[in-house]
């Protein structure tokens, strides 16, 4: 396992292959979630791209840290690890939460981003309402207390099958996080609103969604891709909000033909 301090945060990473040599990919995970949710994809793309993925504050092994959160300060953390690694001009991948943090990294440090892959992701998730509704309720009773409804929406039926042993293990995965951890990136949630700032961003961007994400809908994320000059919009089929655990082959081949897009060198 690797660790590193960030922002007085400690962070736990894994870095895979040499940035030097490869093009560098960039993982950033959902909400209730840590890194091990791409390892499948990884392993598809492994051959030809070095890869970064972290657990965010208040998730997995890192530290909590002072809450609530904002995505700002989840994007300083991400360049502070990026710069710690000496990974320039990576292609950024973020899911859900993530590609709320991979669009406020973009603002912050647009030297760090070569391009951006926004999974299940949009400019605005949620209402402040809703929001509200899910800290008070994981705050009183617990991330359990929440958890069916939100597998409900991460996954498809045919995966949450009762004898599907990996649906258990990542429902586990889910009510094991910190609970403080979950309630400060709710919050951040809360109050991201990057509906502007996407019509600013000048890198390629591929949009991509799950047919039956329950979190950030296909028309979600396709209103997201349309507020970006040139994005692509892709729709992973038989997959939720987390087709990288759900569908790993078809969103790896997606991934494939957009790097092939990309204009530049390959580092």
């Amino acid at each position: 396992m690797q660790f590193t301090r960030i922002n007085d945060i400690a962070i736990h990473y894994r870095l895979i292959g040499a940035v030097a040599e490869k093009p560098v990919l960039v993982f950033i995970n959902s909400l209730g979630t840590d890194f091990r949710i791409w390892d499948d994809l990884v392993l598809r793309l492994s051959d030809a791209f070095a890869a970064v993925l972290y657990d965010k504050r208040g998730h997995g092994l890192s530290d909590i840290g002072q809450v609530p959160y904002a995505i700002e300060d989840h994007a300083t953390d991400l360049a502070g690890l990026l710069d710690r690694l000496q990974v320039k001009r990576a292609i950024i991948c973020g899911l859900s939460v993530g590609g709320l943090i991979a669009q406020s990294l973009y603002q912050r440090r647009p030297d760090l981003v070569r391009a951006l892959v926004l999974a299940d992701t949009a400019h605005k998730i949620g209402t402040a309402e809703m929001w509200d509704g899910r800290i008070a309720a994981i705050e009183a009773h617990g991330i359990e207390a929440v958890a069916d409804a939100v597998l409900e929406r991460w996954f498809t039926p045919a995966f949450r099958r009762p004898e599907n042993v990996a649906f258990a293990c990542y429902r586990n995965m889910l009510i094991r996080q910190p609970v403080p951890g979950y309630a400060g990136t709710c919050a951040a949630i809360r109050d991201a609103d990057y509906t502007e700032a996407t019509g600013e961003i000048s890198v390629p961007v591929l949009c991509v969604v799950g047919d039956q994400d329950g979190s950030t809908p296909p028309d979600l994320v396709r209103s997201t891709a349309g507020l970006i000059p040139g994005a692509r919009f892709e729709v992973i089929r038989d997959a939720g909000h987390i087709p990288c655990v759900e569908q790993p082959e078809a969103l790896a081949a997606t991934l494939r033909d957009f790097f092939i897009s990309l204009p530049g060198d390959k580092r």
